[in-house]
């Protein structure tokens, strides 16, 4: 069980209060910090001193003083003219987990959030009343605070829901869980809206698929080696001990393990071929660059996680201190990087792919032994191509770019929102990608029998074939592509 707000939290532990939202509860110290931080806020209200954000307008209206009479009434204006997102909702998972995230962060005592919000937060959540939240709209700066506006427009009784898997109108859910809307008083708007738990939302679950996907593609690369027939040499500890990054020294020990045992490497120990082309040879140096970028996101996102960012930040009755820590650039920035470690991956596992096809090593040429009249396994490679271009696309660092906002009170954004978004997004293209290599990998090991791979190679081409035949004529292998897709998203590859 862990504590909001007083706990750290780590990546797995969101996902696991993912699956199961009881995980995690407030205890009496948590309650105690956040009933501290609002009995803060109202000696501020009743004093005569001007705080931003708690008796002043927002951003470029910070010098307009607001009476305590018409405090809730500017929480509420805060939010409903903030919500102004567009797109497509994100998926239910990322509400959910920008939901935990703000949670926690509130928890913290700095806000001046009252226990009831945070505790009906808590009561959505466990009761799978999950706000609809659309994708664009965030500039990653003063936090993600349409999206935010949009996570907690249902405590006023505005905006949807899902129930279940359905999108519904607040109002209605509300009522069916016999609950009424809240009011919001001094600050409570601004603490919610106020914070970088869009970005964060895509950083976690980005790398939680990141970390499967990294795991994966060695395995994957291990089936096209055997498959092609290339040497296990590049893969000696002894190599990898004289230029000793972490990445690389990992992935080089999982190709020996996933290697080990092999009868059909062991076949050709005494060959004529000098060395393998790189996407073969180097697997561990530019598998392990991208190992490299996940760690760094990780330590940085888990960071994040058990950080206060809205503001202002409220230290006690008499010091509250208007920051930036709501500024996603703390995160864009390895977003960024993060991306494009992944699409790297991707563009190995096609060059890969692609040395499959050439017909060498007593391999046929697009992998069947009757083109001509078969295109064989010509054309999947180029939506593998295909995908690979779209991620070098998507690989532009969103976080180079800022235009001001607020009438230039915000004058340097981070775009975290989406950096975070497209890392998602190139995530989602390399689970194709590698499916692509597998199935031609599957079907390489085809034409090396009798002899017998390592255990993990062999238990992932028997995995391939409960859903897919060997290839001997046309037919839609394009079903063929999104049935190995889907073992891979639904986890099903033995990776360790």
């Amino acid at each position: 069980m862990k504590i909001y707000g007083v706990d750290t939290f780590t990546i797995t532990d969101v996902m696991a209060i993912l699956d199961n939202p009881k995980k995690a509860k407030l205890n009496k110290e948590a309650k105690q910090k956040i009933l501290k931080s609002q009995q803060n806020v109202q000696k501020i209200v009743a004093s005569d001193r001007t705080v931003y954000g708690i008796n002043t307008g927002f951003g470029p209206l910070c010098d307009v003083k607001i009476s305590e009479e018409e405090t809730a009434q500017l929480q509420y204006n805060l939010i409903i003219s903030h919500a102004v997102g567009v797109g497509k909702p994100i998926a239910k998972d990322y509400s959910k987990v920008m939901m935990i995230a703000k949670i926690h962060a509130l928890s913290k005592g700095f806000s001046g959030v009252s226990l009831e919000v945070i505790e009906r937060l808590i009561l959505m959540l466990e009761n799978d009343i999950i706000p609809v939240v659309p994708e664009q709209g965030s500039v990653g700066a003063s936090g993600d605070l349409a999206p935010l506006a949009h996570l907690v427009l249902p405590l006023l009784g505005l905006g949807k829901v899902w129930q279940k898997d359905e999108i519904q109108e607040t109002g209605k859910v509300l009522k069916k869980h016999g609950l009424k809307p809240l009011q919001l008083g001094p600050k409570e708007g601004l603490g919610l809206i106020n914070g970088t738990q869009f970005i964060l939302a895509h950083a976690i679950l980005g790398l939680h698929r990141f970390e499967y996907l990294l795991d994966l593609a060695d395995l994957t690369a291990a089936v096209s080696l055997e498959a092609y027939r290339g040497s296990a040499s590049p893969f000696k500890k002894e190599l990898h001990d004289i230029r000793p990054f972490d990445g690389s020294r990992k992935v080089a020990s999982r190709m020996r393990k996933f290697l080990k045992d092999s009868d059909n490497l062991k076949s050709h120990e005494f060959c004529d071929r000098v060395q393998d082309p790189y996407s073969m040879r180097c697997v561990p140096q530019v598998h392990g660059a991208s190992r490299n970028s996940f760690e760094h996101l990780k330590n940085l996102a888990e960071t994040e996680l058990n950080s206060v960012t809205d503001n202002p930040i409220v230290l006690s009755a008499e010091e509250s201190i208007s920051g930036g820590n709501f500024h996603g650039q703390l995160l864009a920035l390895p977003l960024d990087y993060a991306t494009l470690a992944v699409a790297e991956l991707g563009n190995i596992s096609d060059r890969r792919s692609y040395l499959l096809l050439e017909g060498k090593y007593g391999l046929p040429r697009l992998l069947t032994e009757s083109s001509g009249l078969n295109s064989g396994f010509m054309i999947p490679q180029y939506t593998s191509a295909a995908l690979v271009t779209e991620n070098k696309t998507l690989c532009f660092p969103a976080s180079a770019d800022s235009i001001p906002t607020s009438l230039g009170q915000e004058d340097h954004v981070s775009m975290g929102s989406i950096s975070g978004r497209k890392f998602n997004q190139v995530l989602g293209n390399l689970e194709n990608i590698l499916a692509v290599e597998l199935m031609f990998g599957a079907q390489g090991l085809e034409f090396r029998r009798p002899a017998k791979c390592g255990k993990f190679v062999e238990n992932a081409y028997s995995l391939i074939r409960t859903k897919v035949a060997k290839l001997e004529e046309d037919r839609l292998i394009g079903e063929d592509m999104l049935a190995i897709a889907e073992l891979i998203r639904e986890r099903k590859f033995e990776v360790n």
